[in-house]
């Protein structure tokens, strides 16, 4: 495919075959996203519809040997082409514009050869380069004139045929043209078909570019795996292995496939999916995830996931499926593209006309110049890779970030949010209790919480497993209790070397007796931090203050103020009470808080944003949320690294702190940035450059746009595009995610 005009008439070849339910295709990957229904056309029939539409469907590549092999050959057909025509197109400017331009020159060329001898000298070196080098032209230009869809090389086609062919004329029979105005246009016609191709050429180079995100993640593939049959090791090809092969992994070797460890000890690299710099330990029940790199050990494992389902072919299809997407911006330059072809073949035949009539002697001259340089600048090309070219590297350096987009429209979505609505557990806070003070009254606090840690540890609550864990981390010893009692909705009190420990709610305390005044307010401080207040008593007195919290991750403040710098209102969706959220909200600085909201409640909550006139983000987990991740504007699911394949989410992020969510929406803004701007260059150029190439300027300033100009401003227009959106490569996320911030090395 060469431009806009392509897409529109492959989608409307498509769409018009029963059983198809709709088609979206993509300029810059060249690919087709097609859904339809089974029972009524298949692939067959769909690979026909594309053939008779000028087409040729193609496999696409599995591998990354297999991706640069056919770009490689594109590469070679598309170079071999440029050089022809190069190397005749170059003495054919020296032949008919020479004696212009040098001196001298015309004289010493007609003592070697008479005038009209060198006129049938252009005329064989222009016909190679017309329909040798330029045949693609018109294999595709009578293609899309047949299905009655012009595109870009319909106008090259016409545009040089009537150059090449105006010219043969002039040789063969100058007779029948108007006194003077038998000139020869063969350098016009060979210089258009050169520069094009070299621009498609670099055109060529710059889109096998944007496609290096995915590229870098093939590479991580295996293509072998060492798998033991009948207790002996075997290489096998990497497809041939099955759910449950036990698979042996040596020192510095890549991980093939997901699976789970059943013998041996390592440290794996999994900065691949998990950005995590240090490797990380790997033992017996431990899950490793292919594409990682083993460290030094050695182990086997227990293959879990296989081809499609590993951890790494998702991502991959992930970022191929959002590559392949279509936002809504594009289908409205496609729609404009469909009708662009035809309307400037109008305005050439217009501009022929007024020429014809109106024009200086000779004007037959002036009209097929001014005609040949329109149809050969309005060539759609930019206007097509315009935002394909930008989604895929906005993309794909999304996955080098940790940021997935299921979807391309995501990005202009995401770009336009008014409101991000944040879940709050396990979203904003790390989604399990953790002990946050201990305030002791006449004891050592180590010993105080060993006490409450052996008590603790007989309850499976979860406030009481966080006492037991903090207690494990200071590395605390403790003794099994000699008596254990629990009071449930109250708390519990045991015996432990010879002590009567009791630990529980302040209303636990009070029916016990026990004298709260040395604790002061320190209860209610606590409960107003949406904290869980715990006492405990020893012997009968109070010995110590305990909080338990769900805790802010680690950057949610710091992310909640970049949303709210870049002009976004932050609110958070919680299941808790009133108090207890607002307390959480303050420490996270957020100003809008929806409480007390049922988990099938929040679907509802973002539809009154979106009553509002909001355009909402909602951020969860990905499973509980998935009707409100599915009910906003755009659902950003937040991943635990193995865990991405999350169907209710538009953006998935690997990490998971909520930094991701602010270099989401940075990196969004910045590709609808530049997809606006690659649109300003590409209609502009056209809107700028046609008339002028129609001769409006003539008539005051005697300037008229030749044909080789107009075929050098239409490459330009394209490359432009192109490396525009290369710039998203070096896009720097505003903050560093704090668990995971890379897939990609």
């Amino acid at each position: 495919m060469t431009c806009a005009a392509c897409v529109a008439r492959v989608e409307r070849t498509l769409e018009k075959q029963p059983g198809i339910e709709s088609a979206t295709v993509n300029l810059a990957t060249e690919t087709a996203t097609i859904d339809y229904l089974p029972e009524q056309v298949g692939p067959q029939q769909i690979q026909e519809a594309i053939t008779k539409a000028g087409y040729e469907p193609v496999e696409i590549p599995d591998t990354v040997d297999e991706e640069r092999s056919a770009r490689e050959l594109e590469h070679r057909g598309q170079l071999f082409d440029l050089r022809l025509a190069a190397a005749l197109t170059l003495p054919l400017i020296v032949v008919s514009m020479g004696p212009m331009l040098v001196p001298g020159m015309k004289d010493w060329m007609l003592s070697l050869l008479p005038a009209n001898a060198w006129r049938w000298v252009e005329l064989l070196l222009a016909t190679p380069v017309q329909f040798v080098a330029g045949r693609r032209f018109y294999t595709q230009g009578w293609a899309e004139i047949r299905h009655g869809s012009p595109g870009m090389s319909t106008l090259v086609m016409m545009g040089s045929s009537a150059a090449y062919f105006y010219s043969v004329l002039a040789v063969l029979v100058p007779q029948i043209f108007p006194a003077g105005t038998a000139n020869l246009y063969f350098e016009a016609a060979a210089v258009i078909i050169t520069l094009i191709l070299f621009g498609r050429y670099l055109e060529a180079l710059a889109k096998g570019r944007t496609s290096e995100a995915i590229r870098k993640l093939m590479r991580l593939q295996v293509k072998t795996a060492r798998v033991l049959r009948d207790g002996q090791p075997l290489e096998v090809p990497i497809e041939e292995v099955v759910q449950g092969d036990l698979v042996q992994v040596r020192p510095g070797e890549k991980i093939p496939v997901d699976g789970l460890v059943t013998e041996g000890t390592s440290f794996v690299d999994e900065s691949m999916i998990s950005g995590e710099p240090v490797p990380v330990e790997k033992g017996p029940e431990a899950e490793v995830v292919g594409g990682t790199l083993n460290g030094t050990g050695a182990f086997v494992f227990r293959a879990s996931r296989v081809g499609a389902d590993t951890v790494l072919a998702q991502i991959i299809r992930l970022v191929q499926e959002a590559q392949a997407g279509k936002p809504p911006i594009q289908r409205l330059a496609d729609r404009i593209a469909g009708v662009f072809v035809p309307v400037v073949i109008g305005i050439a035949t217009l501009t022929f006309i007024l020429w014809l009539v109106l024009g200086p002697s000779p004007s037959l001259n002036y009209a097929f110049v001014a005609a040949v340089s329109v149809l050969v600048i309005a060539c759609p090309c930019a206007m097509g890779l315009a935002t394909p070219t930008a989604i895929m590297v906005g993309t794909g350096r999304g996955a080098e970030m940790g940021v997935l987009f299921r979807r391309g429209a995501a990005l202009e979505t995401l770009a336009k949010v008014d409101v991000v609505a944040l879940d709050k557990t396990g979203t904003l806070t790390k989604g399990r209790p953790e002990l946050t003070d201990l305030t002791t009254f006449g004891h050592h606090e180590e010993q105080i919480l060993a006490w409450v840690a052996a008590a603790e540890e007989q309850s499976e609550h979860p406030i009481a497993q966080a006492v037991v864990e903090a207690a494990r981390q200071r590395g605390l010893q403790w003794t099994r209790p000699d008596s254990f009692q629990a009071e449930p909705g109250y708390g519990l009190q045991a015996e432990i070397d010879g002590r009567n420990i009791q630990v529980g709610a302040d209303r636990y305390m009070s029916k016990l007796g026990i004298d709260l005044t040395a604790a002061g307010d320190l209860g209610r401080e606590l409960a107003d931090q949406a904290k869980t207040p715990l006492f405990a008593a020893v012997d009968g007195e109070l010995a110590a203050v305990l909080a338990v919290a769900d805790s802010l991750k680690e950057g949610s403040v710091e992310a909640v103020q970049a949303l709210q710098d870049s002009g976004i209102q932050v609110a958070m969706v919680t299941g808790d009470n009133t108090r207890t959220a607002e307390a959480v909200a303050r420490q996270a600085g957020i100003d809008r808080v929806l409480a007390e909201v049922l988990p099938g409640q929040k679907a509802e909550e973002v539809k009154r944003l979106q009553a509002e006139g909001a355009r909402v983000a909602f951020v969860g987990d990905g499973i509980n949320d998935a009707p409100a991740l599915a009910q906003a504007d755009v659902g950003i699911a937040i991943g635990t690294g193995t865990d991405i394949a999350i169907e209710a989410g538009d953006v998935i992020l690997m990490s998971g702190d909520l930094h991701g969510v602010v270099n989401a929406g940075a990196l969004a803004r910045r590709t609808f940035r530049t997809i606006f701007g690659n649109f300003f260059w590409a209609y502009g150029y056209n809107v700028a450059l046609i008339p002028l190439a129609a001769g409006v300027l003539y008539p005051w300033m005697g300037i008229l746009l030749s044909p080789m100009l107009a075929a050098a401003a239409m490459s330009v227009s394209s490359i432009f595009v192109v490396t525009n959106s290369l710039r998203l490569r070096h896009f720097d996320p505003p903050l560093q995610t704090l668990t995971a911030s890379s897939l990609i090395e």
